[in-house]
């Protein structure tokens, strides 16, 4: 909701909607004069002052105007609690409907506090006396909509967690020097590098052993994750990303045939089913090693897949 100017006009606020607000029997004469002391400091911006006067005004008589700005001055000035005890003194008068501007400014306070059902109860009174009311209309569509958002902060207290996880370095963490040597070859440098290779993968580099892999797989299994893991899902960043450099070199009808399209033998199919491999688009963006990862997958198929795969202009994706 957007504050405006207009909200501060306290000009004719008896005869908007209603009768003066009455506030409390005192002093007409010293309310009086408090009141255009507050509008001097006011207007000489001494708001400190000007609410201290405002204050002594309301005390003393039961000037609408005082009570309206005294509650203005108040949220401006970040006291927003007396700000609202003010209009919510306008708001119970006894006189009589209360201003429209007043109002309209409790609604925003609330809104501004969070308090959505505060918000919606000082615009619908408004409404029902002045349905055409254009801020008030504005204001209530906000309100409205506000209502239907939902922002589970927990959520996102979670991702946030996650996405600093994964930017961990993998040097934070306790591996053989063999083990971070490997990485730092492979150019891994985070948690969130790992997850976007498979154990096939690791397991072709040079000098990698069964054991460097037993090691790392126990030091993800600690944080809850697993290699592969950012590959995972047809709509994978990760996968899109790959999907999209591989339209660089074939056309999406290309792409998105399915494998048997290519006619390959029944030893490289039933690899590629154990793959997961359902689209030409999908098999070329597999590495070597994890066809080579395949039970029962051998070099012969492998020439195969990429001789097939050569008629569309197209290869085994290649690590960096």
């Amino acid at each position: 909701m957007i504050r405006s100017s207009s909200m501060t006009n306290a000009e004719g606020l008896d005869t908007v909607i209603g009768a003066t607000v009455g506030v409390r029997e005192g002093d007409p004469a010293a309310a009086a004069a408090s009141l255009e002391k507050a509008r001097k400091l006011e207007a000489d911006m001494d708001r400190v002052g000007a609410i201290e006067a405002y204050r002594e005004a309301t005390e003393l008589g039961n000037d609408s105007e005082a009570l309206f700005k005294l509650a203005w001055l108040l949220d401006q000035h970040g006291e927003e609690d007396e700000a609202i005890a003010c209009y919510e003194r306008i708001m119970n008068s006894p006189a009589g409907l209360p201003p429209i501007n007043a109002m309209i400014n409790l609604a925003v306070v609330y809104e501004d506090r969070g308090d959505i059902a505060g918000a919606e109860r000082c615009l619908r009174k408004v409404l029902e006396s002045a349905p055409n009311n254009p801020r008030a209309r504005l204001f209530m569509k906000d309100i409205l909509a506000s209502k239907d958002m939902y922002y589970d902060e927990e959520q996102d207290r979670n991702i946030a967690k996650r996405s600093a996880l994964l930017d961990t370095p993998v040097t934070d963490f306790e591996l053989s020097v063999r083990a971070r040597n490997c990485l730092k070859k492979m150019k891994i440098r985070t948690l969130g590098d790992l997850l976007k290779i498979t154990e096939a993968e690791l397991l072709s580099y040079k000098n990698f052993g069964e054991t460097s892999l037993v090691e790392i797989k126990a030091m993800l299994s600690q944080k809850g994750l697993r290699l592969g893991q950012g590959l995972e899902g047809q709509y994978s960043q990760v996968r899109k990303e790959i999907y999209e450099e591989l339209r660089g070199k074939a056309p999406d009808h290309i792409l998105n045939k399915p494998v048997s399209a290519l006619e390959l033998s029944v030893r490289a199919r039933k690899a590629l089913q154990q793959l997961g491999a359902q689209s030409i688009g999908d098999l070329a963006s597999r590495t070597e090693a994890e066809l080579m990862g395949v039970k029962n997958f051998g070099q012969t198929s492998l020439v195969e897949i990429r001789e097939k795969l050569g008629h569309f202009n197209l290869d085994l994706r290649m690590l960096d």
